[in-house]
C-alpha cells in the first residue's frame, strides 16, 4: 500500500484509508505505535510496553495464585 504525506496545519501527517484502518481495528483517536526494525518501521495497534507489562503480570499470578 502506497501513502501520501501530506500537510496538516503546520505539520506533515498520512492519512490512513478506512479499509486500513478496519484492518487494524483502529479509530480516530486511538493510538497508533511505530517500532524501528531493521527492515523499516512497523506501525500496529499493539503497544510493546504494555505487552511487557501483561507478561511480567502473568508471571506473578502464576507465581502466587493467592495474589
Amino acid at each position: 500500500m502506497r501513502l501520501r504525506i501530506t500537510t496538516i496545519g503546520n505539520s506533515a501527517g498520512v492519512i490512513l484509508p478506512k479499509e486500513l484502518l478496519s484492518r487494524l481495528r483502529l479509530e480516530k483517536g486511538d493510538e497508533l505505535f511505530v517500532v524501528e526494525t531493521a527492515d523499516g518501521i512497523r506501525l500496529s495497534a499493539f503497544d510493546p510496553t504494555l505487552a511487557a507489562q501483561m507478561e511480567v503480570a502473568e508471571q506473578v499470578m502464576r507465581e502466587d495464585r493467592q495474589v
